[in-house]
């Protein structure tokens, strides 16, 4: 069952999509196609279309953004589900976690445009386009930021990034930051597994605190678990070395938004590159909206239309094939560590 209608025109499938997936179709299997629209959102929508709650009953293998929690009590046939996004936090329900139901997902796909993203900020920051952006509002010609004694100006190169989440969205932010010299330490939960490339070491979580002082970037790319939502409280913000940015790819659940609102305010931070948020849309009476030293996007930062979906098929193809030979598939979530 492909339930991958979203209403949004870069993350529908394409009809040549369709097609793919019915000629990669093995031997026996059939494939339906859901036409009824649904969300690509986050982890993917709350709640099933009529048509897919219909068509899920008789399905062996779902294919969508996540898994709904009332489609998952109706499929009584199901033994594996793909997920279109890389976040399954919305998918790990107590019926879920007790299934042995094989969940894999899309961790890696999303790798270069957020990659990117991640430059694209820090460099925001670094090179002052924010003052510029300000200045070009204002029809002001000013340099005095720039060539300031204290001036915040500086090359990626010498810069100490620590990222938070060295996984396949990680790795390739430290490999891109590393290219343009910045020194990439690394933080990840089986630290015993060696540091990525791009990355000069990697430490395990009870290390951040030691950590956070040094930074002059702290990314976060780490998935959502129980074990790190709030993982950035006011405490922790404190850590973070004056004149640093901060970035968040992950999810706005791993920071406390108020506290981080309030160390911008103070200006001890030189920016916050966000792209996700603890309750999305983000309220339009947000603080953050109003603040220059926050450069904030929609929840876009995985966008690259004509890229997703040759690299999302791709994936599910071969996981196809394996699931269909009774091999090992790649990006299988480990449920009750929620990645």
């Amino acid at each position: 069952m492909v339930d991958l209608a979203a209403r949004s025109k870069n993350w529908a499938l394409p009809p040549d999509g369709e097609q793919i997936i019915r000629a990669a179709a093995p031997a026996e299997w059939q494939v339906h196609v859901v036409r009824a629209l649904t969300s690509s959102d986050g982890d993917g929508p709350p709640a099933p279309s009529a048509e897919s709650m219909e068509a899920v009953r008789f399905a062996e293998a779902y294919f969508g953004f996540g898994m709904p929690r009332p489609l998952f009590l109706e499929a009584r046939r199901l033994r594996w589900v793909h997920s279109a996004a890389a976040g399954v936090g919305s998918a790990l329900y107590p019926e879920m976690l007790a299934s042995d139901v094989l969940l894999t997902n899309s961790a890696g796909v999303h790798s270069v445009p957020i990659a990117e993203y991640v430059v694209a900020g820090v460099l925001h920051f670094f090179r002052g386009l924010d003052v510029a952006q300000q200045q070009q509002r204002e029809s002001r010609w000013d340099k005095a930021f720039f060539v300031a004694d204290d001036s915040p100006i500086r090359e990626v190169g010498g810069a100490r990034v620590l990222v938070v989440g060295a996984g396949g969205i990680g790795s390739a932010i430290g490999s891109r930051l590393s290219a343009l010299g910045a020194t990439c330490v690394g933080v990840r939960r089986r630290a015993h597994l060696g540091a990525p490339p791009g990355f000069d070491r990697v430490v395990g979580p009870n290390a951040i605190d030691e950590e956070l002082p040094h930074a002059d970037v702290v990314v976060l790319a780490a998935p959502l678990t129980s074990e790190n939502t709030g993982l950035f409280t006011a405490k922790r913000l404190k850590r973070l070395k004056k004149g640093s940015i901060l970035v968040n790819v992950a999810r706005g659940a791993l920071i406390e938004e108020d506290a981080l609102v309030e160390e911008l305010r103070s200006g001890r931070l030189r920016g916050a590159v966000l792209d996700v948020f603890q309750n999305e849309p983000l309220a339009s009476d947000s603080p953050l909206w109003q603040l220059r030293s926050v450069l904030l996007t929609p929840h876009t930062s995985p966008v690259s239309p004509g890229r997703f979906w040759p690299r999302a098929l791709e994936l599910f193809r071969d996981n196809w094939r394996r699931y269909d030979r009774g091999e090992p598939p790649r990006n299988l979530v480990d449920k009750q560590a929620g990645y």
